[in-house]
């Protein structure tokens, strides 16, 4: 050990010497004091940075988007004469000499419509999408199916009904077994998701239901979408957290809009908010049926709707895959604003939504 003494020898014996080297060797202290602190510092940060919770898209796997094109080879098929509800009724009209409705109804009649799947029965619905497929086929386009037969659908509203929930998953893989491979586009289940927003008994349970049927789905050689609602229904945030519970990482994306009134233009910006929450860029496809006119102030068969801009698939430029006829226009909505029950035919309204069209 050093000698007392011995520590003011650093300043060359002067007055004051030794003061001054305490001063000194102080200072030295201190700036070593400092130093392991800032030392501590970035270690503190350091370890911080490398045990943070990954980003919550870091651990996820999400299935790779096809582009629009391969989501919809060829293009989108018309639907067979038997499932082509305005077609039917513009045949109906020929027959009747009433050439005057029977060209008004053409104007629906000749759009490529999707098929809604309703009944919970699995052999009349395997029937259907067999015929769907094949007359596709022919065709050499992309037949789109809409499978809503979900249990409690509708909560209970116009719509209500659906399979028990002991048969839904039997009856989605029915379905599957006829359309795999097709290369056909699914809508999942519209409502089903936003609805929880406004029906919380449907909660997790719904969402796991889902997740179950999207099991059903992948792997089969088609193309998925599940329901995406339309804006200012349910908080981005938390639609795109039920899309992912919902198993979306696993599909192409989802669809707006369906049923519904809202223009192109503020369901994509909508579409887009969503797709960049949920993360791992899904795409996604809006129904255009009935959007001409935009929202007319109710979403159960308003006056003065029109028929949107006719379906197509889109170039592929950006996540919008297509905007679809999804909703089948002259079908009412339910017994309000003077409809039949939901899913019948209304002829008044069908041509009004002709007359009232966008035209650009």
């Amino acid at each position: 050990m050093p000698q007392q003494g011995d520590h003011g020898r650093g300043d060359t014996g002067r007055p004051g010497g030794r003061t001054r080297g305490a001063r000194r060797d102080s200072g030295r202290r201190q700036w070593a004091w400092i130093g392991a602190v800032a030392l501590l510092v970035v270690a503190i940060v350091t370890a911080v940075v490398l045990v943070r919770p990954p980003d919550h898209h870091d651990d996820r796997t999400i299935t790779v988007r096809r582009t629009a094109a391969a989501a919809f080879p060829g293009g989108l098929a018309q639907q067979p004469v038997q499932d082509n509800q305005a077609g039917r009724r513009e045949a109906d009209a020929r027959a009747a000499g009433d050439t005057s409705t029977a060209g008004r109804l053409a104007v629906i009649a000749d759009q490529p419509v999707a098929t809604w799947l309703t009944d919970p029965d699995e052999t009349a619905t395997r029937q259907v999408v067999r015929r769907v497929v094949r007359d596709a086929r022919q065709q050499g386009r992309t037949p789109v199916f809409v499978l809503y037969a979900i249990p409690d659908r509708d909560c209970g509203s116009f719509s209500k009904g659906g399979t028990a929930e002991r048969d839904y998953l039997p009856w989605v893989r029915s379905a599957v077994r006829a359309m795999a491979g097709s290369h056909a586009v699914v809508l999942v289940e519209p409502d089903s998701i936003a609805q929880i927003h406004v029906c919380e008994r449907l909660g997790a349970d719904r969402l796991h239901l889902l997740r179950q049927a999207v099991d059903e789905l992948t792997g089969r050689g088609l193309t998925v979408y599940l329901d995406g609602g339309n804006e200012d229904r349910v908080p981005v945030a938390t639609m795109a957290r039920w899309l992912r519970q919902a198993g979306v990482d696993r599909v192409q994306g989802f669809a707006t809009n369906v049923s519904n009134f809202y223009r192109v233009d503020q369901e994509r910006a909508y579409a887009d908010r969503l797709a960049d929450a949920i993360g791992g860029d899904p795409h996604f496809v809006v129904d255009v049926s009935r959007n001409g006119q935009g929202w007319r102030g109710t979403w159960c068969n308003p006056e003065g709707a029109g028929l949107g801009q006719p379906p197509h698939v889109t170039r592929g430029t950006t996540r919008l895959d297509a905007l679809l006829w999804v909703k089948t226009p002259g079908l009412s909505d339910g017994t309000c604003n003077g409809g039949p029950a939901a899913g019948q035919w209304w002829e008044s309204y069908a041509l009004d939504l002709v007359a009232n069209r966008r035209q650009d």
